[in-house]
């Protein structure tokens, strides 16, 4: 492990027992917080952690908004019912051609978001509690100097206590451990939970689908360096697991984002770009036929560069 990874972790890692709730809404002042769910089908889950954030971090969270990426349930009402403020992904900035996926709902909610600093949650999280929320603003709220805050955690898959997060260890830490070993600290770099200074976040691309958690781990190492990032151990997270397919498109994605990135940093040639189609076998009863599913990705510019958002402010 480099020196500066161990020095980051000792400084630059704590806990959510660390951020009392009481302690962060005294230390918020004039800092004003919105906490952002994308969400796709998760009426199951949404209302609760939207009741949950509501009630009991009244006070150090201003506004919590969930994006609508498309669901076909009633994803939205239950979150409105829950109190939440809703918006339809593809009615943010209706000028832009639509794309899909989780990093373009993350990106379009900094157009219909006001907060200083922004907490992105999933919306399929089990078993929710506020300091999945709290924990990432304690190192914002009190030292300038943190620009980003990400989570880790354990993450529970069929009773065994860190079975989860195969896509983690297989494919994006070992990418990272390769290409950018400065950041080989940040135990969970796929976690859906982490909070950003607008100002930052606002200065980065967004790539879609799941590629966005890497491209921002690595995009915004670029531009605040190491030292303006922290993790925070939030203890555990479940929510369902995804099948083996879905987690082949979901490394596919990572890769292309992680390639992409190279790419931009000079270390790949011209010849590596987002577009790329994943071809997945599967056997049906007559034999084998081969399933072939796009997993290209896209990317959004800097919010801060987008016509109307510069001319609102």
């Amino acid at each position: 492990m480099l020196p500066e990874v161990q020095t980051w972790l000792r400084e630059r890692t704590t806990s959510a027992a660390d951020w009392p709730v009481e302690a962060l809404a005294e230390a918020k002042g004039d800092t004003t917080v919105s906490v952002v769910l994308p969400a796709r089908d998760e009426a199951g889950t949404v209302g609760h952690i939207v009741s949950v954030i509501r009630s009991e971090l009244d006070g150090l969270v201003d506004e919590v908004v969930v994006i609508d990426s498309c669901s076909t349930d009633d994803t939205a009402a239950v979150a409105a019912r829950a109190g939440a403020a809703v918006h339809a992904q593809d009615a943010i900035l209706p000028h832009l051609p639509p794309l899909d996926g989780k990093g373009e709902a993350l990106w379009k909610s900094l157009a219909v978001t006001s907060g200083d600093i922004v907490a992105f949650v999933d919306a399929d999280i089990r078993g929710f509690r506020s300091c999945l929320v709290s924990g990432l603003l304690g190192p914002l709220l009190t030292d300038d100097r943190i620009a980003y805050t990400k989570g880790c955690y354990d993450r529970p898959l069929d009773g065994v206590p860190a079975g989860g997060g195969r896509v983690t260890e297989l494919v994006a830490r070992p990418l990272i451990n390769l290409h950018w070993p400065e950041l080989a600290g940040f135990v969970q770099p796929l976690a859906g939970e982490y909070a950003g200074r607008r100002t930052a976040l606002e200065q980065v691309p967004f790539l879609t689908r799941y590629g966005v958690e890497i491209g921002l781990l690595v995009d915004l190492l670029d531009l605040v360096g190491l030292d303006g990032l922290a993790q925070v151990d939030l203890g555990t997270r479940e929510h369902a697991p995804q099948s083996v397919e879905a987690l082949g498109s979901m490394s596919a994605q990572i890769m292309l984002a992680a390639y992409s990135r190279l790419r931009r940093q000079g270390r790949l040639g011209p010849c590596h770009d987002l577009s790329c189609v994943l071809t997945q076998f599967r056997r049906d009863g007559d034999g084998h036929r081969a399933v072939c599913s796009d997993v290209s990705i896209a990317e959004r510019p800097p919010m801060a560069t987008v016509r109307e958002i510069i001319a609102s402010r």
